[in-house]
């Protein structure tokens, strides 16, 4: 039996003035699948993040993985993965 594993990514746009819409289309393409759900969050001063929630199969190093292949995204400045627990 496989197991599954949440990850939690926050991913900061290039600009204030980020399509959020278009930016979860590019993820959901890239990843599709994978991605289980979305959320924009209020930083700081009108800032605002992308919290990307994937369940996945657990095998090693896909954490990374997924970081850089988001990484490659055009409108993605930095992305860190907060979180990752067993589901």
């Amino acid at each position: 039996m496989s197991r599954k594993v949440l990850i939690s990514f926050k991913i900061m746009p290039t600009s204030v003035e980020c399509d959020f819409d278009k930016l979860k289309k590019d993820i959901e393409k890239k990843h599709a699948g994978s991605v289980e759900n979305f959320k924009i969050e209020s930083v700081a001063f009108g800032i605002k993040m992308l919290r990307a929630l994937y369940v996945t199969e657990d095998t090693a190093g896909i954490t990374d993985k997924l970081q850089e292949e988001l990484e490659k995204i055009e409108q993605i400045e930095s992305v860190e993965c907060d979180s990752a627990t067993l589901v």
